[in-house]
């Protein structure tokens, strides 16, 4: 339990020192990561997250590809929501949504200034205000490998993709070997 004090106690202070990245105050034991993956040469794009939760030990994933959208920005986007609406569809209430994606954390900040994303930014917010604890923080690319690897795959399948557990799917098995699942 001192290691998750330590980490919580941690997480708290670099929230303190950097308010640019980190969107509301909730710091929560929970967290899912959220990718998306897109090429302009293709025309779907990837979406993945990884839930993990260190107190019970419980791990998600989900990994889908979509139409590409209109920009990188607006599949980070949809990546968020979507990994949003399948933590609350696990009863999932306090949660630390994590991303490598600077702009995003700004954008959802910010919502009125991204009319363009008015809609998704919508959602966003409702299915925030779902949770009994949110945050969404900026992390490292790094740090953010595995929903990577979930929403390459994704994108690379040539069928449509939809796929939620507590394993990496067995027919994408190259792409989720370091998992860690």
């Amino acid at each position: 339990m001192d290691v998750m004090e330590s980490a919580v106690t941690e997480a708290r202070a670099w929230a303190a020192a950097s308010p640019m990245d980190v969107m509301e105050s909730a710091v929560t034991e929970a967290r899912a990561w959220a990718a998306a993956q897109t090429k302009v040469t293709e025309p779907r794009a990837g979406i993945g997250w990884y839930y993990f939760d260190p107190e019970s030990g419980s791990i998600l994933v989900g990994s889908s590809n979509i139409r590409r959208g209109l920009s990188p920005l607006q599949t980070e986007l949809e990546a968020l929501v979507w990994a949003m609406q399948s933590m609350l569809a696990h009863n999932k209430q306090r949660m630390n949504f994590q991303t490598d994606c600077a702009q995003l954390v700004k954008m959802v900040s910010k919502p009125a200034e991204c009319p363009a994303f008015e809609i998704l930014l919508e959602e966003m917010d409702k299915c925030r205000r779902m949770f009994q604890a949110f945050s969404l923080t900026h992390i490292p690319t790094s740090q953010n490998t595995k929903a990577d690897k979930l929403a390459r795959s994704a994108r690379d399948q040539p069928h449509n993709v939809y796929y939620i557990n507590s394993i990496p799917p067995a027919s994408l098995p190259c792409r989720y070997r370091n998992l860690g699942c």
